[in-house]
């Protein structure tokens, strides 16, 4: 496939491997991927890989096309580092797209001329380059997002680092053989590219693709979690979903259409699953789960259905005022969604979520049977049907209908996958922490001062080490990655605070430049070192001489050791042990609260 001049690049036009990626910046499984695509630039560096962006916004997000005529405008107007900037800058605040937001991540990536920016993306002026990709996408049979080809070979979907890592150094052995055969460097990737899609399988047709895997059963505990459908029903769905979700909306439909055609033989299960990035999705669940409080399931039931007929305005009076018309008493809602009242019951969602590998929305379990995004009626029928007879002839052997038979179908099913682990290498001494100084579980973590995801997880962090007090304590490792030029300085510059002034001085300055993390220059930690009192005749001898970094060399041998090689990652770990479950990229609370919880136990 062609890489035009108006498809920004990361590395060299010679690198032994070239990814093109089609993306939408709308779409949450294209900003999940790019811990992964942060991984890989760092680990194989921009002699060995190239990545080029190519746009593909999908038709059912809105400001998908926008911020792509954005992205585009950047490049031409400020140039390929402009555009990484910016690029970085959308996914971090996916959750905020718009004309001003565009504008403003323009402007500061580097922008100049910001009213004929905005002009340009008024009148649609750079409109044709992204249609242009999308052209691009057609005869490549791309779909959906993310989509990459790596040297030619199509690979669908945020798969895991190791997926792309196995495949990269497949294609650096083909380019290196290539290489000796004598094909010339400006000559590789359009000969790797072409061979790999000769030899690409036929895709198959629609009506020939393999199902995804909906036999395999899980045993998914209804708890005390909303109910709609009578006692004695014979099959039971379970629904993981976000109230701010387009998907969900769409599937809602479906399962209503299923709930009026089975009757009283079906029942549907609710679990929250609010997504980090739809940030009116906790507030509407926390106003459900008020409006459950005060007046009862079938009052939910209502909430649960204004919510989603409402989707485009759930701002917290609007959630109010839902509340009020059933009958919820506003200042309880408002308090709840204020304080995170249900925040447990959210947590406990979440964490089953996590255990079930049910990482995007909407996520069904019919009778523990894995049923994956907004399916067609057919799909969900295929299942109902099959768990129908099932339950009948549990029923004819003297089964109640109901959670008796719920029980029975789920009985033997699988058990959430143990999570992975890392042994830990050995780790300097003195890098800082905070928590309790004998804390059961110990959180190791490599991160990078300009890195927009480490910026992120950071208030999952206060959170963990706040709820658990003196069980908990944080431990941090510098791992500032090569595509940040001000992380170096950064991790200087804490760690001079450190030896100056301690831990305190350490998290203080920590928290100052996560909150700042446009402005890493020199100046600006010169300024923050000052406000803090230390010495700064000893501090500039620290950084201009590096004084540090041997400490930060120590952290990234560290992480070598363990195949960590992005930020944030973490190793979850008891006390003294030498090994940790490991967690990478800005996880969501749960996920860590679900490692904490093993550690403790596992501590006892």
């Amino acid at each position: 496939m062609s890489i035009a001049a108006r498809n920004p690049t990361w590395g060299s036009r010679t690198a032994l491997v070239t990814i093109v990626e089609f993306a939408d910046y709308q779409c949450p499984f294209c900003r999940s991927v790019e811990v992964t695509l942060a991984r890989l630039r760092a680990k194989y560096g921009p002699d060995t890989l190239r990545v080029v962006w190519k746009n593909a916004p999908l038709d059912f997000h809105v400001e998908a096309h926008p911020t792509a005529e954005a992205g585009a405008a950047v490049f031409a107007l400020a140039g390929v580092d402009a555009f990484w900037k910016f690029h970085h800058a959308v996914f971090a605040g996916q959750g905020d797209l718009g004309l001003d937001s565009s504008v403003k991540w323009a402007k500061e990536a580097g922008v100049a001329d910001v009213a004929t920016l905005r002009a340009g993306l008024v009148s649609h002026t750079w409109a044709p380059l992204v249609d242009a990709d999308l052209a691009d996408a057609r005869p490549l049979g791309v779909q959906g997002t993310p989509t990459f080809f790596v040297n030619g070979i199509e690979v669908v979907g945020a798969q895991p680092f190791e997926f792309f890592q196995s495949l990269v150094d497949d294609q650096i052995q083909a380019a290196r053989a290539k290489l000796a055969a004598g094909t010339s460097p400006d000559r590789l990737y359009t000969e790797l590219a072409r061979a790999n899609r000769a030899a690409a399988p036929r895709p198959a047709a629609e009506d020939d693709e393999p199902p995804s895997d909906t036999k395999t059963v899980f045993k998914v505990p209804v708890g005390t979690s909303p109910v709609r459908g009578g006692p004695a029903a014979l099959v039971t769905i379970v629904e993981f979903a976000d109230y701010q979700c387009p998907y969900c909306a769409r599937a809602e439909e479906t399962v209503k259409a299923l709930r009026e055609e089975y009757g009283d033989k079906l029942r549907v299960v609710w679990k929250d699953e609010p997504l980090p990035f739809h940030e009116h999705a906790e507030p509407a669940a926390e106003a459900a789960l008020q409006v459950r409080e005060e007046k009862g399931d079938a009052a939910f039931w209502q909430m649960h259905d204004a919510l989603f007929a409402s989707q485009d305005a759930l701002d917290d009076e609007t959630l109010v005022r839902i509340a009020a018309q059933l009958g919820a008493r506003p200042e309880r809602v408002r308090a709840a969604i204020e304080k995170h009242t249900h925040q447990r019951s959210l947590d406990d969602d979440g964490s089953l979520a996590d255990d079930l590998q049910a990482d995007g929305t909407p996520h069904f379990f019919i009778d523990g049977r894995r049923l994956v995004g907004a399916q067609p009626k057919a799909a969900f029928e295929a299942i109902l049907d099959e768990e129908l007879k099932k339950a009948g002839d549990l029923v004819a052997k003297g089964a109640k209908p109901g959670e008796d038979v719920y029980a029975a179908l789920t009985r033997d099913g699988q058990e959430p996958p143990p999570p992975e682990t890392r042994d830990l290498p050995a780790l300097p001494a003195g890098d800082p922490a905070r928590g309790g100084a004998q804390a059961r579980v110990v959180i190791h973590e490599w991160s990078d001062f300009q890195c927009p995801f480490c910026a992120r997880v950071e208030p999952t962090l206060e959170r963990l080490v706040k709820e658990y007090g003196p069980r908990v304590r944080l431990v941090w490792h510098d791992l500032p990655l090569p595509m940040h030029p001000s992380a170096p300085l950064a991790a200087q510059a804490a760690r001079e605070a450190l030896a100056q002034k301690g831990e305190r001085a350490f998290w203080s300055l920590h928290d100052t430049m996560f909150g700042n993390q446009k402005a890493l220059g020199r100046d600006a930690v010169d300024g923050w070192a000052r406000a803090l009192g230390l010495d700064m005749a000893r501090w500039k001898t620290a950084l201009d001489g590096d004084a540090h970094k041997a400490d930060m060399d120590a952290d990234a041998q560290a992480a070598q050791a363990i195949d960590v090689h992005g930020t944030p990652s973490f190793v979850i770990a008891r006390a003294g042990a030498r090994t940790g479950y490991y967690l990478s990229g800005a996880q969501p609370y749960p996920r860590f609260r679900n490692l904490v919880e093993r550690v403790l136990g596992e501590a006892k």
